[in-house]
């Protein structure tokens, strides 16, 4: 089921917000209506997954009840740690990359496996990094869940479960603990209904209503076309603004449906291509897996504790992984490598403005405006492996973007090329504020979190009025009517 779906609008969610504000008297009922609407949606893909699921959440679980009560004998507590994180990622590894790695083995090894059998759960990304996070975060004495259906609530709460954001139990539980669990007032139902009417118009006019570009694009290499020029950058260009509004528009979905059940999720997606460098891009883009990655990555590999050589070695390292986490494909692999070499770059750049004089001052506008230019360029270049088939299409795309096919006839593979449509999206993602900016006021966690809009858009800052109400009414309209081809979000398939 999806959130851009007939069948979630006008039939699941208005189910699960009646009944849940039914309940809202008692927490304890409120709590199990979740969980029950949650795995009902988990299902609606696969019933087999809840079991899988289910399963996975008992067993972590168990363990964070032994590691609490372990605490305080480490002999017992590290093992403990050490097998939990080592299974979850043992079953994450088998389902997730037994196909890639047996299928590049089977001819050197004549390993007798159908690998091709195994299809990967739903999301087992995400519930399975959760996890981790909450058996580290229990064996350091942050956190211990006694009840278990508040741990099970805590996993399968079903506006983060498929793509996230992946989020710590102390951001969370202490929500669903309160009394209150429901909104204390219309206005987080408004604002949630807000911001997921946001979101499903970048899904379904802005993504979706460039992907058919970018898919014309991929489609002919992969069919053996060789591009042009022109057709190579526009559908290097519609993938990047394709996957921008595609993810910013699950990521605004899943705070708006939290915020209808009166939960805060944290932000996951903040005007990525408004940064300046790669660093800043990766503090801005999935940031909750970025969190992941330093946290349980970056950090214990030594971080940038160890001298440059070694910090270096560790971007890498941790950059590797995050390409392998996202698909177990060579393209992926590579996507990753190249961010870790661009991450490395970015620093040792850094360290050599401080070097010279120049670290702590203020650049002027216009060195500003090219770096992110320049950062945008070369974030487009590395989408092309990341969507690409194989790198054999993602060197072809990239050879056209150099301008290194000169003699291809301009509209010979018909390709789909919207300059126009192009330039809307720029103007979008560089000049206009984003949606936690525009609902900035309505909540302290944004207040703090995200800078306050420009003046020239404070006419425009959300308030719940009835000129917000017919605006956000004619976007749900827009996008409603626009569901006709339902397509699957990009992050669904990690």
């Amino acid at each position: 089921m999806l959130f851009n779906s007939h069948t979630f609008i006008f039939l699941f969610l208005p189910t699960a917000l009646v009944f849940f504000y039914f309940f809202k008297k008692n927490n304890f009922n409120a709590l199990v209506w979740l969980v029950i609407c949650s795995l009902f949606f988990y299902g609606w893909w696969k019933w087999s997954y809840v079991f899988l699921i289910i399963g996975s959440i008992i067993f972590n679980y168990t363990f964070g009840v032994l590691l609490a009560r372990t605490i305080d004998q480490q002999k017992y507590a590290k093992p403990i740690l050490v097998i939990g994180v080592a299974l979850n990622l043992g079953i994450l590894a088998y389902f997730k990359y037994a196909y890639f790695i047996l299928g590049h083995s089977e001819g050197t090894f004549a390993i007798s496996f159908n690998s091709s059998s195994i299809v990967p759960p739903l999301a087992i990304s995400f519930f399975t990094f959760q996890q981790i996070c909450y058996l580290v975060e229990t064996a350091k004495g942050e956190v211990y869940e006694k009840k278990f259906l508040n741990y099970l609530l805590f996993i399968t709460f079903f506006p983060q479960l498929i793509a996230g954001p992946i989020v710590h139990h102390k951001e969370m539980m202490p929500q669903f603990h309160n009394k209150k669990l429901y909104p204390e007032s219309i206005n987080y139902l408004s604002l949630g209904i807000t911001i997921f009417v946001l979101g499903l118009f970048k899904k379904v006019i802005l993504a979706d209503g460039i992907s058919k570009y970018a898919d014309s694009a991929f489609g002919a290499v992969q069919q053996g076309a060789t591009l042009s020029f022109a057709e190579a950058w526009s559908g290097a260009i519609s993938f990047s603004f394709q996957l921008y509004f595609d993810f910013s528009g699950y990521s605004d979905m899943a705070i708006g449906l939290a915020l209808m059940f009166g939960i805060v999720l944290p932000l996951n997606f903040n005007s990525p291509y408004k940064a300046v460098n790669i660093i800043e891009f990766w503090r801005r883009w999935h940031m909750t897996l970025s969190r992941f990655m330093r946290d349980y990555v970056y950090v214990p590999l030594g971080g940038s504790r160890k001298g440059l050589p070694r910090q270096g070695i560790n971007l890498m390292v941790t950059m590797l992984l995050g390409g392998l986490w996202h698909g177990a494909g060579w393209t992926f692999i590579f996507w990753g490598g190249i961010h870790g070499l661009l991450l490395v770059i970015n620093n040792l750049w850094l360290k050599f403005r401080i070097l010279i004089g120049f670290g702590c001052n203020r650049s002027p506008w216009w060195t500003s405006w090219l770096a992110r230019i320049v950062t945008f360029v070369i974030l487009t270049m590395t989408w092309v492996i990341f969507r690409a088939d194989n790198m054999a299409s993602a060197f072809d795309i990239l050879k056209s973007m150099a301008g290194l096919n000169p003699y291809i006839q301009e509209g010979i593979n018909k390709i789909k090329i919207g300059e126009d449509r192009l330039l809307f999206y720029f103007f979008i993602i560089w000049f206009m504020p984003n949606t936690q900016q525009f609902v900035a006021r309505a909540h302290p966690y944004w207040s703090k979190s995200v800078k306050c809009i420009h003046d020239t858009w404070k006419v425009f800052q959300w308030q719940p009025n009835h000129w917000w109400a017919t605006f956000i009414a004619f976007l749900a309209v827009l996008s409603i009517l626009e569901l006709t081809k339902i397509q699957e979000f990009v992050y669904f398939q990690f």
